[in-house]
């Protein structure tokens, strides 16, 4: 990828952890509450209250970090924002959200899912498919942010 680092760097920055919080949240509240599909310690049935609650924290701790890497990247915007040497390209800021959610998606979906089985998207029948379907649309937002990024591109 080759960036204009005098330039673009700050805002593809900015992009990214921006869309690493964002993908967290987006995960964390879609599979983990809304479908309920997983929690992120779904080793633990949760047929008893302590291991409810075990769920419970695991989730809430899951949610701090995803709300930390998104203070992280308004912060990094703001500094952008202020600088004159950075281009303000809606295309470069979307490319840096595509990579950052992508990187979310691939790494959480190879470690959590695959690696450790902590959990999978979709328990059950098919939980392979639904897994690799999640690690795909990781490397699809990656593939989409370079593309955005890329100055060969614009």
């Amino acid at each position: 990828m080759a960036l204009n680092k005098q330039h673009d760097g700050p805002l593809v920055a900015a992009g990214i952890a921006l869309g690493v919080g964002l993908g967290g949240f987006v995960d964390g509240i879609l599979f983990h509450h809304c479908c309920s599909g997983t929690k992120c310690s779904a080793r633990l049935p949760p047929d008893t209250l302590v291991a409810m609650k075990v769920n419970m924290m695991w989730d809430g701790l899951f949610h701090v970090l995803t709300w930390l890497m998104t203070v992280v990247g308004i912060a990094l915007l703001w500094r952008a924002g202020g600088r004159e040497d950075v281009p303000w390209r809606g295309r470069t800021l979307v490319g840096g959200l595509s990579l950052g959610w992508g990187l979310f998606n691939f790494v959480e979906g190879l470690v959590d899912h695959q690696l450790l089985g902590i959990h999978h998207v979709h328990p059950g029948a098919h939980e392979l498919a639904w897994d690799l379907g999640f690690l795909g649309s990781g490397l699809l937002c990656i593939a989409l942010g370079i593309a955005l990024v890329c100055p060969a591109r614009r």
